[in-house]
């Protein structure tokens, strides 16, 4: 792990100057690591990615619907999947080496943590949230258009009515189950209705989605499980059938 003094190296890989580095450290502390040392009374950073997604996601819908003015509501909803997948946000943790930074507890340093996907996406939100908050909306917006510019350049649709599909394949390759969907509410009057689906593999829910249909919903619930699937496992072999 780094030490504190090093965090002008990671604030010059990021482009960015903290007023309070109290929460760029915080954007880096592993649950794991506050669990070890519970006296110190410090906070993880799962607040921050909570909020840091949700900037993410604000930021990251605005810039493709400039990008791709020809994308339709559902299209965005997929494209956008695959720019914030766990597999595309801990890439570009890695890139900048924050792994160098994070504070974990034993068990996760013993297990290779620091080079876990789910771990470098968590923290690269966390600090999205950390940037927002010591400098505002527009500094988040500058950070993220820097460091997933060629994403969003580069993203293509790659079809919408064939994810279903494409998740029956990845779920029977990685955890030799079936996603099965469930409308989980119904918003709006009966000429304008939206329907949350929930998709769910085994005993996990991986995703939902909100949609004009319920086929709508369903095809962005399986496009978001599809791309969290594929970052959960990239890198290991595939289960036998």
């Amino acid at each position: 792990m780094a030490e504190p003094s090093d965090y002008g190296a990671l604030e010059a890989v990021l482009g960015y100057a903290f007023r309070d580095r109290s929460l760029l450290e915080q954007a880096l502390r592993h649950a794991s690591w506050c669990n070890e040392h519970a006296a110190e009374r410090l906070e993880d950073n799962e607040r921050l990615e909570f909020l840091g997604d949700a900037v993410l996601d604000l930021v990251v819908g605005h810039k493709l619907m400039i990008r791709y003015p020809q994308l339709r509501e559902g299209e965005l909803s997929v494209t956008r999947a695959q720019v914030v997948s766990e597999a595309g946000l801990s890439e570009v943790a890695g890139q900048l080496g924050i792994g160098a930074w994070l504070f974990l507890g034993k068990g996760e340093e013993k297990s290779g943590g620091r080079s876990k996907l789910s771990i470098l996406a968590d923290a690269f939100e966390a600090i999205l949230a950390a940037v927002y908050l010591d400098g505002g909306f527009d500094a988040a917006v500058d950070l993220i258009g820097r460091l997933l510019a060629q994403r969003i350049e580069t993203v293509e649709f790659k079809g919408f009515f064939d994810f279903k599909t494409r998740l029956q394949e990845t779920s029977q390759a990685w955890l030799k189950a079936t996603p099965t969907y469930r409308v989980v509410q119904e918003i709006g009057p009966d000429h304008d209705k939206r329907f949350v689906v929930a998709v769910t593999i085994g005993e996990d829910e991986w995703a939902r989605a909100v949609g004009k249909s319920k086929k709508e919903a369903e095809q962005m619930a399986a496009a978001d499980a599809h791309f969290r699937i594929e970052g959960s496992y990239a890198g290991l072999p595939r289960r036998k059938r």
